[in-house]
């Protein structure tokens, strides 16, 4: 009997954790999402290495990481869409709209880079969902690394 009052106990209270993460609202701490020039960077490129900093596709979610934080932490200026950034400097570029944009990219190795921005999740699956995508980021990160030329969700 005592068995089965704790396996009650321990479903009531991993359904409790799911209803909260798919009806909670999404709060996060901050909305940026970082993405750093590191230092050294031009100068690998010009001795032939080929170097990838940033991904092809950057996600982002309204309402949640909505601003693209881009540090240039290199020793040359950096050009994302018609924005000079310096060495030393950071640009912050908050988005309105859900689509998909794209910006010319000297820090990418391509010269292009594309900005998903998707809505805010609608409240139970779909923030679930959500949530659960950016747990498995942490628990497993090397699968979401920046420099693979794939699409990555958040460094």
């Amino acid at each position: 009997m005592r068995r089965l009052l704790v396996v009650i106990a321990l479903s009531m209270l991993v359904l409790g954790g799911f209803a909260w993460a798919a009806l909670a609202p999404i709060e996060p701490a901050s909305r940026d999402e970082l993405f750093e020039i590191p230092h050294g960077t031009w100068a690998r490129r010009m001795a032939g290495e080929k170097v990838d900093i940033l991904p092809d596709t950057i996600r982002l979610t309204l309402g949640a990481n909505d601003v693209l934080l881009l540090r240039n932490a290199d020793e040359v200026p950096q050009m994302f869409g018609p924005t000079l950034i310096m060495p030393g400097q950071s640009f912050r570029l908050p988005f309105a709209s859900a689509s998909t944009y794209n910006f010319a990219c000297t820090a990418h190795a391509s010269g292009q880079l594309n900005v998903i921005v998707e809505p805010t999740p609608a409240r139970g699956w779909e923030t679930l969902r959500w949530r659960l995508r950016k747990l498995s980021k942490t628990v497993w990160p090397a699968s979401h690394e920046h420099g693979t030329g794939g699409t990555v969700e958040h460094k």
